[in-house]
């Protein structure tokens, strides 16, 4: 199957890189500086919404900026409880025992790490920003599916978490610094755990026939359609965060504009970039059938 790393080589990796979350926010007294962008124009696509003016964009962005965050808190509330359940059916490794829960305490810590942020960000934005909901029903529907559906579509999400962090937010000088430390140590962990989520679907996998896997990917395509349907509910509470930060209601097309290009641009954000990630797509190469294939034919309409 595709992976080189063991269990043992990415839990000693991961305890070099350990980090508190008062390291990154509340512990310095630094705070996020709202006079500038904090995601890079490709997550946002205010460019594409000429009828916003310069300030309007700036809102936009970093309402988007909050959904970014709000929403790795939402899958982490399920990958949580999924390496749980996973490391718990096979006991006999300590080093897979110990790489598993150590993934586990950094999820659970990333989830806190968000929490703060939010509660940094309204005090300085102003405003309360809606967001898809209640976590906990999100959570329950989507660990209902099997395992490796829900293993694969873990794995996607933590390969898009690395490539929107080395290709679009590290060489990115005009994000402010403090929003971009947050991403940079978010993704310091994340290395980590793409590659655990490759070792556990390696072992799902391995146990599975070829009508497994592709109930699987079925299974991972109902999973992206459950988020599709949730993204664009999340473009219209942007809407709404949106006229109530700037105080100005959209109407018309200018309304629907807004409403289409948002509800594209979180789709390429939180399904296209995944579906189209190299590594990504390795693994489903490694599964064997027409799992890459699939993924690869249903990209383009998340682009």
């Amino acid at each position: 199957m595709f992976q080189e790393a063991t269990y043992r080589d990415l839990y000693d990796a991961s305890v070099h890189l350990n980090w508190r979350i008062e390291d990154i926010l509340g512990g310095d007294g630094s705070t996020l500086d709202f006079g500038r962008p904090f995601m890079p124009e490709t997550f946002v696509r205010s460019a594409q919404l000429p009828f916003l003016s310069p300030a309007e964009k700036l809102t936009l962005n970093h309402i988007r900026a909050h959904g970014y965050l709000s929403m790795f808190g939402l899958v982490e509330e399920f990958i949580l409880p999924f390496v749980l359940e996973h490391a718990r059916s096979d006991l006999g490794d300590d080093s897979r025992n110990r790489a598993l829960l150590n993934f586990a305490q950094e999820e659970a810590k990333h989830i806190e790490l968000f929490r703060t942020f939010h509660r940094e960000f309204v005090a300085g934005f102003g405003h309360a920003c809606g967001f898809i909901g209640p976590a906990d029903e999100i959570s329950r529907a989507i660990l209902g599916h099997e395992p490796l559906a829900v293993a694969i579509a873990v794995l996607g999400i933590e390969w898009m978490s690395q490539c929107h962090y080395l290709e679009s937010v590290r060489d990115d000088q005009d994000l402010d610094p403090h929003f971009k430390s947050l991403l940079k140590h978010h993704w310091m962990e994340e290395c980590q755990h793409a590659r655990l989520d490759g070792l556990m679907l390696n072992e799902l996998a391995a146990r599975a026939s070829p009508e497994d896997i592709a109930r699987a990917v079925d299974g991972y395509f109902d999973i992206g359609g459950f988020f599709d349907a949730g993204l664009k509910s999340l473009a219209e509470l942007d809407l709404a965060s949106f006229e109530t930060a700037t105080g100005r209601a959209l109407r018309g097309e200018d309304r629907s504009a807004f409403l289409s290009v948002q509800h594209q641009a979180l789709r390429w954000t939180f399904l296209g970039s995944a579906m189209t990630n190299k590594q990504f797509l390795a693994a489903l190469g490694a599964l064997g059938g027409d799992a890459r294939a699939r993924v690869e034919g249903a990209a383009p309409m998340f682009s």
